[in-house]
C-alpha cells in the first residue's frame, strides 16, 4: 500500500476519474435504462406470474368445488334413479301378483264353472238311467202282473175302487 501511495500521481488520477465519470454516464445512458427497464418488466413479470398463479389457484378451488357439487349433484340424481328404479319394480311385482291372482282366481272360477255344469251333466244322466230303469222294472212287473188273469181282475177292481163316482 505504501507504494500505491508513494506512486501517486494527479494526472493519472485525473483522467482515470474522468474515465471513470464518462463511463458511469455512458452506461446510465445506455445500459442503466434497459436493465432497470428489464428489471422492471421482470418484476412486473413476476408479479403477473404471481397473479396468474394465484388466479389459478382460485379457478382450481372453484373447480373443485363444482366438480364436488356434480359429483353431489350425480350421486343424488343416481339415488333418485335407484329408488326409482326400485319403486317401479316392486310396483311391476305387485302387479304380476294381482295380475297372477286374479287370472288365478278366475282360473278357479272357470273350474268350478267346469265342475259344475259336468256334475249337473252328470246328475241329468243320473236320472235319465234312473228313469230309464225305473221304467224297465215297472214294464217288467206290469207284464208280469198282467200276464196273470186273475191279477189282471183285482187291478182292474182295485182301480175301479180307488175312482169315485160323483
Amino acid at each position: 500500500m505504501d507504494k500505491l501511495i508513494n506512486d501517486f500521481s494527479f494526472g493519472l488520477f485525473f483522467w482515470q476519474a474522468l474515465i471513470l465519470l464518462v463511463l458511469i454516464l455512458l452506461l446510465v445512458k445506455f445500459a442503466w435504462k434497459p436493465i432497470m427497464e428489464s428489471i422492471t418488466a421482470r418484476e412486473e413479470g413476476i408479479k403477473n406470474a404471481l397473479l396468474s398463479a394465484e388466479n389459478a389457484k382460485r379457478e382450481m378451488e372453484n373447480l373443485q368445488a363444482d366438480n364436488q357439487r356434480i359429483l353431489n349433484e350425480a350421486r343424488a340424481e343416481r339415488d333418485a334413479m335407484l329408488k326409482e328404479a326400485r319403486e317401479m319394480k316392486e310396483k311391476m311385482i305387485a302387479d304380476s301378483k294381482n295380475e297372477a291372482q286374479l287370472q288365478g282366481q278366475k282360473m278357479i272360477e272357470q273350474a268350478k264353472a267346469a265342475i259344475e255344469s259336468e256334475k249337473n251333466a252328470a246328475m241329468a244322466e243320473l236320472k235319465l238311467q234312473v228313469s230309464t230303469l225305473s221304467l224297465s222294472i215297472a214294464e217288467k212287473l206290469l207284464k208280469e202282473e198282467l200276464s196273470n188273469k186273475e191279477s189282471q181282475t183285482k187291478l182292474v177292481e182295485k182301480m175301479l175302487g180307488d175312482v169315485k163316482l160323483n
